[in-house]
């Protein structure tokens, strides 16, 4: 992976400028990253972050030139993606019924009650719908490559699983925020972690999530929701116990990367089992979540043979 210094004051005037215009005919397009011989636009950059002010409402209270960094490096995540998706796919494409349900459950999320509704809202704030046609499809055929590619290497033990069930009339939940980073060799684990809680401690933990975290649940400010014990790992189980209410844990090391979880919220609640779906849902998480490092890991080392040069 090869980067060029840029001048990063410019790009920042550049991006200043285009934030107040609303004609999207009017913004003067500039090249502002090369990935391969794709490339990305101030034009580009201008739609990802309307698009990302869509998805997370924190993410419009950064500061502009954060939310530029941002948005910028989402796209240059979206066309490594893209890049080895054409190596391994016929074309970027998926079934019409696949977006119809996926398009439905993001109008939802924003907010809007119908389809027409939805596009008269992506048009006032400058989003054209094949750009968010693409950036689902890209996203439903990564995680389609993954699950080809990885599936095979996914280790569940069912058998384990049904006897931590069992064992136990009451367990624990925890409701859990993450942060997963990377960090190049040269650079000190310890350091990143510090510079990250300064910036929490700073601007609170979601901006964080968004300025730091490369997984998909950035998009919802890093909340991974109620997470029941038993589909925890020992490591990650073992530094949640060590840590309070409203603390991070110390970083764990997880395949293509580092986590940080901050324990929201603990629960203890009485069991009833239905052990078949108990095991399903435990199965499902697990074989998630090992997929997920797996497409950290695939990333991290296709990354490597791209070539990044920001004008």
């Amino acid at each position: 992976m090869i980067y060029s210094q840029n001048n990063k004051f410019l790009i920042y005037i550049l991006f200043f400028l285009f934030l107040f215009k609303s004609d999207l005919n009017a913004l003067e397009n500039k090249i502002i990253v090369k990935v391969n011989n794709n490339i990305i636009t101030s034009l580009d950059i201008f739609i990802e972050v309307n698009y990302l002010s869509l998805r997370n409402k924190k993410f419009r209270e950064l500061e502009e030139i954060n939310k530029f960094q941002i948005a910028k490096n989402s796209l240059i995540r979206q066309n490594i993606q893209e890049l080895e998706l054409l190596k391994n796919v016929k074309e970027i494409k998926i079934d019409n019924k696949i977006y119809n349900k996926l398009i439905k459950n993001f109008y939802n999320l924003a907010g809007q009650n119908s389809y027409d509704n939805f596009l008269n809202y992506i048009k006032k704030n400058n989003i054209p719908e094949s750009v968010i046609k693409k950036k689902l499809t890209i996203e439903v055929l990564w995680n389609q490559l993954i699950f080809r590619k990885f599936s095979k290497n996914v280790q569940i033990n069912q058998e384990e699983i049904k006897s931590e069930i069992l064992s136990r009339d009451k367990t624990k939940e925890y409701l859990l925020s993450e942060i997963v980073f990377n960090i190049d060799e040269k650079e000190n684990l310890i350091k990143t972690v510090k510079t990250i809680k300064k910036k929490i401690k700073k601007n609170g933990f979601e901006n964080a999530v968004l300025e730091y975290s490369v997984s998909s649940s950035s998009k919802n400010n890093g909340n991974l929701g109620w997470i029941k014990e038993v589909s925890l790992s020992s490591k990650i189980k073992e530094e949640i116990k060590k840590t309070k209410i409203g603390e991070l844990t110390s970083p764990i090391t997880i395949p293509g990367g580092f986590l940080l979880l901050k324990v929201q919220d603990i629960k203890e609640v009485k069991r009833e089992i239905d052990l078949e779906k108990e095991v399903e849902f435990i199965v499902r998480k697990k074989t998630n979540n090992q997929l997920s490092q797996y497409s950290n890991i695939y990333f991290n080392k296709i990354k490597k043979n791209i070539t990044i040069n920001e004008i």
